[in-house]
């Protein structure tokens, strides 16, 4: 994903790093909007060290994201994986 991306600096309340975030947007699983809200986006992907976080973000035009939100992944949100897995195991 070839995005710029902007940090709140709530983005970084869970000690996760800047080069963390920008990797798992490189390396997503899943990215979609939450479906509570119209303008939250979740996207889960892998840090560095290959740990799966939870990132959201809103969308500052189709180039730019603004990130407010990033921390290990919680349980919650495993299920979101599941149609990634899905299509890997089937290729």
């Amino acid at each position: 994903m070839n995005v710029a991306l902007e940090f709140s600096p709530s983005a970084f309340k869970h000690s996760v790093s800047e080069a963390d975030i920008r990797n798992a947007f490189m390396n997503a699983l899943y990215d979609d909007i939450l479906d509570e809200f119209t303008d939250k986006h979740i996207l889960l992907g892998c840090d560095r060290n290959g740990n799966i976080l939870e990132i959201m973000y809103n969308l500052i035009d189709e180039n730019s994201r603004n990130v407010f939100h990033a921390m290990k992944c919680r349980s919650i949100f495993y299920p979101l994986l599941d149609d990634y897995w899905r299509t890997v195991w089937r290729e």
